[in-house]
């Protein structure tokens, strides 16, 4: 039986407004280099304003229709919010960040995070302005 062990590392995003950002090639070679097994893939993204997600990554149209259904959901401008100190994308980017995601766990197995066949891992950012996003992730496993 071998140890636990466990690794951190933080990768940056750029984006370069609304929309979802792809990042699974990174996430993938990170977690192959761990020389972890299998374990439990942790990620966290440090802002309020931005949020991950697993989602398809075969046909784009799903990721705009995200975008596009977020948008009708939570619209900007709206008279309700008081929070405007940074735009009036700001307040809406932080509900949009409340009802999404802002960590997920992966299970990881044969050095390989466990996706579906048509799973990626996306920064979805909720700001219309170029933002650089960290998100740390953690490998706990053997």
């Amino acid at each position: 039986m071998s140890a636990m062990r466990q690794t951190l590392h933080e990768i940056s995003i750029p984006t370069h407004g609304k929309g979802l950002y792809a990042f699974t090639p990174q996430v993938r070679d990170w977690v192959a280099d761990s020389g972890i097994r299998q374990g439990l893939l942790t990620l966290y993204i440090r802002h309020t304003s931005a949020s991950l997600l697993i989602q398809e990554n075969y046909d784009p149209t799903v990721q705009t229709d995200l975008e596009r259904f977020l948008s009708r959901l939570v619209p900007e401008g709206d008279p309700m919010y008081e929070h405007t100190l940074e735009g009036a994308d700001d307040m809406p980017a932080h509900v949009r960040a409340a009802l999404t995601q802002t960590h997920l766990a992966i299970p990881v197995a044969d050095g390989r995070p466990l996706l579906g066949a048509w799973q990626g891992i996306y920064v979805f950012e909720h700001r219309r302005a170029a933002q650089t996003r960290r998100v740390a992730l953690h490998l706990l496993g053997e």
